[in-house]
């Protein structure tokens, strides 16, 4: 069984652990927690890798260390040294265009305003590669920087633990029945509780 990866985006640092930027590294963190997976350090490849089996999947996460806007050099050096196909890459990041507590799962497509999945895509050189992104809202604001890298209230939180929740299961549905199924599954906005 080939070796999946799931690359969680994220600015490293204790300052930006919980901003809204930082949503794809809550998820990697989280499943790591789950299932017992140790992140380290692995400053040749400019990330945090941890290896494991979930759910009879041998799994490889991945924190880029770069800073956000700069993930793609860090995800494609782990993608070619656990020679990891295009096809088993899975990434998570957050959204601005898509408003607090919505999960969205696409099989590939482009990077739209995230830098981030700009950089990957770029040092990919494809964007045939699958997503779960987490809304994040913000995207009317004429400023997104102080947006993304600040936190969310006491509601606005809850959505999003509650997102992460689902991603985590949605990595796993991804993997183990597929990029539509998860989509039928998990592409939809929870609600404020």
């Amino acid at each position: 069984m080939s070796l999946k990866m799931v690359a969680g985006l994220g600015n490293p640092g204790r300052r930006y652990r919980r901003t809204r930027h930082n949503l794809g590294f809550r998820v990697v963190d989280e499943m790591a927690e789950e299932a017992g997976i140790k992140l380290k350090k692995k400053s040749k490849l400019g990330a945090r890798i941890g290896q494991g089996t979930v759910d009879g999947v041998s799994l490889l996460l991945v924190k880029p260390q770069t800073f956000v806007n700069a993930s793609g050099p860090a995800v494609a050096a782990a993608m070619g040294y656990f020679r990891v196909e295009l096809n088993g890459l899975l990434v998570i990041t957050d959204d601005v265009d898509l408003p607090p507590g919505t999960i969205r799962i696409r099989g590939r497509g482009g990077a739209g305003v995230h830098r981030g999945l700009r950089s990957i895509i770029e040092s990919l050189g494809s964007d045939d590669f699958a997503r779960i992104r987490l809304g994040i809202g913000g995207a009317h604001l004429p400023e997104l920087t102080g947006h993304v890298l600040g936190r969310g209230g006491p509601e606005e939180e809850n959505l999003y633990r509650r997102s992460i929740e689902e991603a985590v299961s949605a990595v796993q549905d991804v993997f183990r029945d597929g990029i539509e199924t998860a989509m039928n599954r998990y592409n939809r906005t929870i609600k404020a509780t």
